[in-house]
């Protein structure tokens, strides 16, 4: 029998999605039945977080008193630190986010474990671990292994595992925290620009943009289509960093996966590794593309080759009759 360490993610006083992303991530990685799956919650307001936590694939919730509300590098790791060393975790996971960033590393070095950041998949094959992450700028996926690691540490991308439904009734302990002295001091929080846009990753119809539109200008025409389709308008990494949408409308591994979209609509997209690793998931996808040897149409449902601009005009004329 072995333990999966999950490290839950909160930030005021609201547990952060990802948590339950994690979960379901452990459940993936179980080798036998009698494997278990614990998740750590740590802070000063950790023990009002329990109930939430306890959901399928939960054996058991611990609960970490610290003397913060929000998250602290020093006070994390030494935490999770004693946690491994307590229960000897085959793996343990964390969020790949600016939070576990902020010492999951040093961590993994100080104590000689496995470690891969970004990982969007992982399982066993055969013996061995392996987690797969994008490389080279995105450009292609890497797999990683841990030759010699007794245990691993990973920070997993959010919205690509399905978080499980149902609830447990896990065991729920106490752990207490290692005296440490933190460095740093909460002060309160700031949005960065664009923080009041939609979260892509929470809806569920997407028309989504790429070179096709050609120039800047023609943005605005795809905007009210989306708009009068009831889609949000989305777009690939070069309409992104050319400005024409904000980099919070990007679709991609660089930019973000989109969880819980049920049809995607991708106009004048090819189909980059990048961008598909952010929507390929999704059950119904709408390909169009002038190039009939488009890598988007090897993951569509519905492939159109045309114009998208025959396409839109035509899409106009449906939705008005």
């Amino acid at each position: 029998m072995s333990t999966i360490l999950v490290i839950a993610e909160h930030r005021r006083q609201e547990l952060r999605p990802v948590s339950f992303e994690l979960i379901a991530a452990a459940q993936g990685l179980k080798k036998s039945a009698d494997d278990q799956v614990m998740v750590a919650v740590i802070g000063s307001q950790a023990q009002s977080f329990a109930a939430a936590l306890s959901v399928t694939g939960v054996d058991e919730v611990v609960v970490v008193d610290a003397a913060v509300a929000e998250f602290d590098p020093d006070i994390y790791q030494v935490a999770v630190s004693a946690l491994i060393e307590v229960n000897k975790p085959s793996v343990v996971l964390l969020p790949h986010s600016v939070d576990s960033l902020g010492y999951a590393a040093t961590l993994a070095s100080q104590a000689g474990y496995g470690f891969a950041t970004d990982v969007f998949m992982a399982e066993y094959q055969g013996a061995d671990l392996v987690a797969t992450r994008g490389g080279y700028n995105q450009k292609v996926n890497v797999e990683v292994d841990f030759p010699d690691k007794s245990i691993v540490l990973m920070t997993i991308r959010a919205s690509v595992f399905k978080p499980l439904e149902g609830a447990s009734s896990p065991t729920i302990t106490q752990f207490n925290l290692p005296t440490v002295q933190s460095r740093s001091q909460n002060k309160g929080f700031v949005e960065l620009g664009g923080g009041n846009d939609i979260d892509i990753t929470t809806v569920d119809f997407i028309m989504s943009i790429g070179r096709g539109i050609g120039e800047e200008s023609n943005v605005e025409q795809f905007r009210e289509l989306a708009e009068t389709a009831g889609a949000t308008l989305c777009c690939s990494r070069p309409i992104a960093d050319a400005g024409w949408l904000p980099k919070s409308r990007q679709v991609g591994q660089s930019g973000k996966v989109v969880g819980s979209c049920k049809l995607y609509v991708a106009l004048g997209i090819s189909g980059s590794i990048q961008h598909m690793a952010g929507m390929k998931h999704v059950p119904t996808i709408v390909a169009v593309n002038t190039d009939p040897s488009a890598s988007i149409f090897s993951i569509a449902k519905y492939g159109i080759v045309a114009d998208i601009f025959d396409f839109e005009e035509e899409l106009n004329n449906q939705l008005a009759a």
